[in-house]
Parts: C-alpha cells; structure tokens; sequence
C-alpha cells in the first residue's frame, strides 16, 4: 500500500493532448495527480469543474493538476471541451496505474472500479500528501490548503 514519504510510482498513460506521459515529466513542480471513477458522472464533473475554477490559485502554489481515469481519450476530451477545462487528463484503460496507487476497488452499490484518491508528489517524486476518500465538492480547497501549509 502507498504511503505518505513513498515514492510514487512512475507510470506511462496517454494524455488528452494525444503525448505519453510519465512521472519524470513533472520533476521539478508539484503534481495534483488525482484519480476519478469517470468522466462526465455528476459527481467526477463538480471536481473536475472545481480543480479547473481554482488552476490559477493552484498554478500559483506551484502544482500542476492531472486527472487519471479509466475513459479513452475520446471521452477524455468531450469531457474536457464540454466544460472547457485546462488541465490534462490521462487515460488508463487497463487501469495498471490505477491500481499501482491503490485508487481501486470496491464502490459499494456501484462495485468494483476507480476511487477518488488524490496524491500530491513532490518535485522530486516523494508522495507528500494522500487524500485516501475525497469529496469531490470542495475538494480543490482541501489541496489548495494543504500546498499553502506545505510551503511554510
């Protein structure tokens, strides 16, 4: 199980700009890597919208946010047209990094599947923060507060 002071482990996913990324793409900042059952749900939608209202404030704080889910890129990206959001999303479809974050397993009533877990990863790739149950409203708060504290 994924700790907090554990490396993260690296991983290698399309993004919803059609590139591969990894983990070493982002050394150097603070990643927002959260993970979300599936795109345009009531629920992935609020955080998704809320991380994409608070991007400014985030960027600011020196994260970059990226949303991983098992959808394909063409969901990936009618998500993202739809509510015109400016954060890139990774696609999983066998869910290997999901899984390898512990974000997988049982959603009660909706069975097995993607968990809302949101890990914050240092710029030199050491989880700092696990956020194990999210509430996907107001959630943008919580990681803002957390980078603000973190810097002192």
């Amino acid at each position: 199980m994924l700790e907090e002071g554990d490396a993260a482990p690296d991983f290698s996913l399309t993004g919803s700009d059609g590139k591969k990324h990894s983990l070493k793409d982002f050394k150097g900042r603070t990643l927002v890597l959260y993970f979300y059952p599936k795109d345009d749900t009531p629920g992935c939608t609020i955080e998704a919208k809320c991380f994409n209202a608070r991007m400014a404030d985030l960027r600011k704080e020196g994260a970059e946010v990226v949303g991983v889910s098992a959808d394909d890129l063409d969901s990936h990206n009618r998500f993202i047209s739809k509510y015109d959001l400016g954060f890139l999303l990774l696609s999983d479809p066998d869910k290997k990094t999901i899984k390898g974050y512990g974000a997988y397993g049982s959603r009660g009533i909706f069975g097995m599947g993607t968990l809302r877990k949101t890990f914050i990863i240092d710029k030199n790739g050491k989880v700092i923060k696990i956020f194990p149950k999210v509430h996907a409203d107001g959630h943008d708060l919580e990681v803002l507060e957390f980078l603000k504290k973190s810097k002192n």
